[in-house]
């Protein structure tokens, strides 16, 4: 069964040392704590690899978050792998369960999630998930 929970979550990011790539060229590096609230109440740590070219608007990310906490009541732990592409300032991102990584009741955990940041700089999802093994009520199915 396909659920879909919104809510807001709280970020701290922090720039680490950047990597030689070679031919004067760098990847930043960055580390993200999240605090999820709503149907998600989790905490996360995200690991963050960039390219670009400032200037242009213009950029690339890849990223691996580590999620511990509640999905609609149930306890576990899952990953989330991210792609995002900055072109000339439109950005677009892919942001995908890692397939296998659902832990507890959790297990089994599909689905992407899409971020939104207000004017105002606060930070919103919204997660499209399948759990195979329980309903949200933590029924066996």
């Amino acid at each position: 069964m396909s659920h879909q929970i919104t809510g807001a979550f709280d970020v701290k990011r922090t720039a680490t040392e950047t990597i030689d790539a070679g031919g004067e060229a760098t990847f930043g590096r960055f580390r993200f704590e999240k605090r999820f609230h709503g149907d998600l109440d989790a905490t996360s740590v995200v690991e963050m690899l960039s390219a670009g070219n400032p200037a242009s608007g213009s950029a690339g990310y890849v990223a691996v978050e580590h999620v511990i906490g509640t999905l609609a009541g149930l306890q576990g732990r899952f990953m989330l792998q991210h792609n995002g592409v900055m072109d000339g300032g439109v950005g677009s991102l892919d942001l995908t369960v890692v397939p296998a990584t659902g832990t507890d009741a959790l297990e089994g955990l599909r689905g992407r999630m899409k971020i939104d940041i207000d004017d105002a700089g606060a930070h919103f999802y919204t997660f499209d998930y399948t759990l195979p093994a329980a309903d949200v009520d933590g029924e066996t199915a």
